[in-house]
């Protein structure tokens, strides 16, 4: 069974214009580090927040977008956030509580999980990713690269199926980026989490990736690696 798959899916917005995808088919296996690579507009941001209702664009849609066999309009909002962890390309769009402690509980706790699994998966996460020197200090005084460390944190803590990143190192410095994706591909070597990088420059990911697909013209293929 895939982690993550498309099946069909066709998309326009509501604002009107031509459709942004056409008859997307798309599986990610279980486990995969997976690029989805395009150029800007190619509307690689578009199928991600697909697989993610919560944060899905309006618009006319067709076909199914399915995590771990689920189709994802089924889902609860429980559910939906075991299934799928979201990062976006700019970390403020998901910062919303003062201090990174808090930021990395915000989203157990509109979960209801209990304090103490909580402080567990808190604590734990922080932990795992090295984030003890800075663990209770203001989100605006963190670095770029600390924010976008944070915004994978709170989406680990949610432990997640599959984890969707949107451009996540288009705003580092090559270093940053580096570092930042040592750590998201230990969370998907150890964690066995599933990742799927939406990025428009895969060159510095390709090393890191099990599978690639391109999107282009409203349709998606798989690349071999070695093209990226």
């Amino acid at each position: 069974m895939s982690a993550l798959s498309f099946d069909h899916v066709g998309f326009a917005y509501a604002t009107g214009g031509a459709p942004v995808l056409l008859d997307v088919c798309l599986e990610v296996p279980e486990g995969a580090f997976a690029l989805l690579t395009g150029a800007m507009g190619s509307g690689k941001s578009t199928m991600l927040r697909l697989a993610k209702p919560e944060i899905a664009p309006s618009g006319a849609f067709s076909g199914m977008v399915r995590v771990g066999g689920e189709d994802v309009r089924a889902l609860d909002a429980v559910a939906s956030a075991r299934a799928v962890g979201y990062v976006f390309q700019s970390p403020d769009a998901q910062m919303v509580c003062d201090t990174v402690w808090h930021e990395m509980a915000f989203g157990l706790e509109n979960l209801g999980v209990e304090e103490a699994e909580m402080r567990r998966r808190v604590a734990e996460t922080a932990t795992y990713l090295g984030m003890g020197p800075w663990f209770r200090d203001c989100v605006a005084e963190l670095s770029g690269g600390r924010r976008q460390v944070l915004a994978l944190a709170s989406a680990l803590a949610m432990r997640p199926r599959v984890l969707l990143l949107d451009e996540p190192t288009s705003m580092l410095d090559p270093v940053t980026e580096q570092a930042f994706l040592a750590l998201l591909f230990r969370a998907n070597r150890e964690l066995g989490m599933t990742v799927v990088v939406a990025t428009h420059a895969p060159e510095a990911m390709a090393d890191y990736a099990t599978c690639a697909f391109a999107l282009e013209g409203g349709r998606v293929r798989e690349v071999a690696l070695d093209e990226l």
